[in-house]
């Protein structure tokens, strides 16, 4: 018998930092996470047991918009469905004492069925992606997902806020380095002022790549640009150095002067913590990351005055704001456990 079974959605990274984050704290627990494409290799270069079993639909982008939201949302529901059985494999081999998901609402139902304890691990409550006729179906799916949530014995969402119920608000989830700020600017070689673009475990963002790169090639921004392309975006023709897949992107944000990025929560709350500036350009559309761009002020119309906001953001000071969020879900899980 296992003590703990992750089940982790693997599109992006940010399911997957943070649950490593949180299992940092959860020591002399045994623990497997199921998974898929670059959060499967992020798994694996901590040297976590983890199977690739996971392989959700891409979302299509093109220049940086959203296409066919219905589309992807109808062909999400077979991969609902083989989500559910492959968790049952997963759950009547291992027979864990907690099931923990990341997003990954087949495995819920499945452990559910089983009557194992369930944690669910999200900063959605509900999503909004389809328009007009296809409203009508995400109204559906939202009904099923508020059932699901309602039969956890703990939903962690890592924001700040007040918790009821059986939600728990711990504040955001973020890893912590392996140094101080300056250990990490030589273990990664930035020397001079430094600008990181990422765009996360996807290609979704190339669109941003293409930008930024664009920005410095007119050769009027006062430090160095470094990619961080992450596991599936090919950028063969930049002139830039790029530090391909980074499992440990929190220490390179960490080490960075400005971050670049799409508006993954976990690049803005790491953003945050360390104090790093960042700029945040949402995928059009995308109604989750819409919102976070909101939050910190950015939004997809940004995307033109790029190099004018780099140098503006390259000259703010750095106000770090610490949070706690890992230790307190980690806490909350073991004593499920």
């Amino acid at each position: 018998m296992r003590d703990i079974v992750f089940f982790t959605s693997p599109i992006g990274l940010g399911h997957a930092t943070r649950d490593a984050a949180i299992s940092h704290y959860l020591d002399g627990l045994s623990r497997k996470f199921v998974t898929g494409a670059g959060a499967y290799r992020l798994f694996s270069e901590y040297r976590f047991e983890a199977e690739d079993l996971l392989h959700p639909p891409p979302f299509k982008i093109e220049n940086g918009k959203l296409q066919s939201p219905l589309r992807w949302l109808v062909t999400y529901m077979p991969y609902y469905r083989q989500t559910k059985g492959i968790s049952a494999g997963v759950l009547a081999r291992e027979q864990p004492r907690l099931v923990v998901s990341d997003e990954d609402f087949g495995s819920l139902v499945s452990a559910q069925k089983k009557k194992f304890r369930t944690v669910l691990v999200t900063d959605i409550l509900e999503t909004r992606f389809a328009r007009g006729a296809g409203a009508a179906i995400e109204r559906l799916m939202n009904r099923g997902m508020r059932g699901i949530i309602s039969k956890c014995d703990l939903v962690i969402v890592p924001e700040n806020g007040d918790s009821s119920g059986n939600i728990a608000r711990v504040g955001p989830i973020v890893r912590e380095p392996s140094g101080t700020r300056e250990q990490m600017r030589e273990k990664y070689g930035f020397v001079k002022k430094t600008v990181i673009v990422s765009t996360g475990g996807t290609a979704l963002g190339r669109f941003l790549f293409k930008k930024i790169i664009d920005v410095f090639d007119r050769g009027n921004i006062g430090a160095d640009l470094v990619l961080v392309s992450g596991p599936t975006l090919s950028m063969p023709q930049a002139r830039y150095r790029d530090l391909g897949f980074a499992s440990n992107m929190h220490e390179v944000v960490c080490a960075a002067d400005l971050v670049v990025s799409l508006a993954g929560k976990s690049t803005i709350d790491e953003c945050a913590h360390f104090g790093t500036p960042g700029i945040f350009i949402p995928i059009k559309g995308h109604f989750e990351q819409e919102e976070n761009a909101r939050e910190v002020g950015y939004s997809f119309d940004d995307l033109p005055r790029l190099g004018e906001l780099v140098i503006k953001k390259l000259e703010e000071r750095r106000d770090p704001r610490p949070f706690g969020g890992a230790k307190e879900a980690a806490d909350m899980i073991r004593k499920l456990v």
